[in-house]
């Protein structure tokens, strides 16, 4: 679409050795380096060169139960990104952090850290984490209730923006002369006392380039919807049809909006997973060959993480047993219940089939073409009213990457969809999302 002036975002979804989950067992993967920090940095760079918006690493905390199967294991992502920043310039640098197990002021002072070592490109994905084995790993003998941990991710958020605008963009005097560093009247406490948290405040990190870290968030809940309408800046989702997409962006659009938000500022961001070929057909064998890597026993226990419902000891040549799946639960994951069931009710798989659809992205869009297929499909959905972009998950690293970089994206930018260059320096240039003043400052004094 030329000549509007609206164009994708795009963001690499970096897993360990990649989305599919026997990446790591196919013959051009790299499994033994997932843990070499040199290799996500050139990574970064290379999704910078394509001037991608930004990477991304998700993060839960704790071990998944499958790690005998699969390269599932997290790293911290603030310590990688810190690293990942002194090797790059421009691109975003967006870390998953729990609103449920994690502190306030902690987390506002690693992100404002991040934000200040990158000089502006840092973003915190907010989760409030599905998986309830982590509770014992902060003493907690149970895993809060799915309303219980919405409710305190609203707070946490409010402390944590109050945190971050504690100092006043002109906090920091600096005069040598009269011996004054900073002023104290424009270093606010917060003095927030909630039903969840009690924070004093301030912060001990003055300001960061972008003012706050660029909010993002994943969950397609009624109450991740309501979350992401009031709070978000980036929304990353999963869907696999376009008329879904598109419903679930007028509703976000459309809430946002009635909350007084432009609507254009919260960027809709699906997650897709591209097997590239020279032809359809060669892309579809890719395909085909991964899932033939797959070991059910792993499959099956991440079907019952999105669904709630153990399959182990079913034919997995029969049909799915949709009875067997009610309502949706707490021992699902909110967010991917629907989509699964979805599947299942407008494809009626097998269950081996339905475990191939999920081992590729865990719900997100897999999708097996040539280049020109794979944009065809991207420009669809992006001027359907389905996406302001994409979050680009490689089925393997690096060279499901470098496929896309290399074929997909010199289309884009033929058709006018994606940027030739970076037109700004930080992450909220990246997306056109304004600065935000500080909360605290005089409105007055901030546009004297």
């Amino acid at each position: 679409m030329p000549g509007t002036g609206r164009q994708l975002n795009l963001n690499l979804f970096i897993y360990p050795g990649g989305h599919h989950e026997a990446a790591w067992r196919y013959k051009d993967s790299s499994p033994e380096r997932i843990l070499d920090i040199a290799y996500y940095q050139a990574l970064a760079r290379r999704a910078e060169a394509a001037k991608f918006d930004g990477i991304f690493f998700a993060d839960g905390p704790s071990l998944a139960d499958t790690i005998q199967y699969a390269t599932r294991f997290q790293v911290e992502p603030l310590t990688w990104l810190s690293a990942i920043a002194a090797a790059t310039e421009r691109i975003g640098l967006i870390a998953t952090a729990s609103t449920t197990y994690s502190e306030p002021y902690n987390l506002a002072r690693l992100f404002a850290s991040l934000d200040h070592i990158s000089k502006g490109r840092a973003g915190w994905n907010i989760v409030t984490t599905a998986g309830a084995q982590a509770a014992q790993n902060f003493g907690l003998s149970e895993h809060p209730a799915h309303s219980e941990r919405y409710d305190r991710a609203q707070e946490f958020v409010d402390v944590v923006t109050k945190l971050w605008d504690s100092w006043e963009d002109d906090a920091v005097v600096g005069d040598a002369a009269s011996g004054l560093y900073a002023d104290p009247a424009k270093i606010h406490a917060i003095d927030h006392i909630g039903r969840h948290l009690r924070v004093r405040g301030p912060l001990n990190v003055p300001r960061t380039p972008q003012g706050r870290p660029v909010y993002v968030q994943a969950g397609s809940s009624e109450d991740g919807r309501s979350f992401a309408a009031r709070y978000a800046e980036a929304i990353f989702t999963a869907h696999q049809t376009l008329a879904n997409a598109q419903a679930f962006y007028a509703d976000i659009k459309a809430r946002a909006a009635a909350l007084g938000r432009r609507p254009e500022h919260p960027k809709i961001l699906p997650g897709i997973s591209p097997f590239i070929g020279g032809t359809e057909a060669e892309a579809l064998r890719l395909q085909e060959e991964f899932n033939a890597l797959t070991q059910p026993e792993y499959s099956l226990a991440q079907l019952r993480r999105m669904i709630g419902v153990d399959l182990t000891g079913h034919d997995l040549d029969g049909p799915f047993p949709r009875a067997l799946v009610a309502t949706e639960g707490e021992r699902a994951v909110a967010s991917r219940f629907q989509v699964v069931l979805d599947i299942v009710d407008r494809e009626k798989p097998t269950i081996r089939q339905l475990l191939h659809r999920l081992a590729g992205a865990r719900g997100h869009w897999v999708t097996a073409g040539t280049p020109e297929q794979i944009a065809d499909r991207i420009e669809a959905w992006f001027t359907g009213g389905a996406a302001d972009g994409f979050n680009v998950m490689p089925p393997y690293l690096t060279g499901g990457f470098d496929a896309f970089a290399d074929h997909v994206v010199p289309i884009l930018r033929r058709r006018g969809l994606f940027r030739e260059e970076y037109t700004g320096a930080t992450l909220r240039d990246h997306y056109g999302l304004p600065r935000p003043a500080s909360q605290y400052s005089d409105p007055i004094r901030a546009t004297a």
